[in-house]
């Protein structure tokens, strides 16, 4: 039903929140000798959580969301103690990804809105 109402937003949403919390932990380690920045292919994750959301519809059996593949990124810059975190790039990313967060929550808090005002009768 979630599919339904909200389209992909849900599952964006979800996605998005999981990838804050990489690229948060990113920024946390910058000075951590050794640490390896990840990130998370948006399009590949959110895919995977739409199918996964498919085959639960299908009766294929329910299954916990999963989290998505973390990839390692590959530094244009790397430090001297190994530490791939590059800090203005994560910021960006950071950025990037709350704003997109944002205008999908954005939207889904409208359509609630929406169906909000049709049950009381608007």
């Amino acid at each position: 039903m979630n599919e339904q109402i909200f389209g992909i937003h849900g599952a964006a949403l979800e996605v998005r929140s999981q990838r804050m919390g990489v690229l948060a932990s990113n920024i946390a380690n910058a000075a951590t000798p050794g640490f390896k920045a990840r990130d998370v292919d948006f399009g590949a994750a959110l895919d995977a959580r739409l199918a996964q959301g498919r085959a639960a519809q299908n009766g294929a059996g329910y299954s916990a969301a999963s989290e998505p593949e973390l990839l390692y990124r590959r530094a244009t810059m790397p430090s001297m103690d190994g530490n791939t975190v590059e800090l203005g790039r994560e910021q960006v990313a950071f950025a990037e990804n709350a704003l997109a967060y944002s205008a999908t929550l954005s939207f889904v808090q409208g359509k609630v809105n929406t169906i909000n005002r049709a049950l009381k009768g608007e």
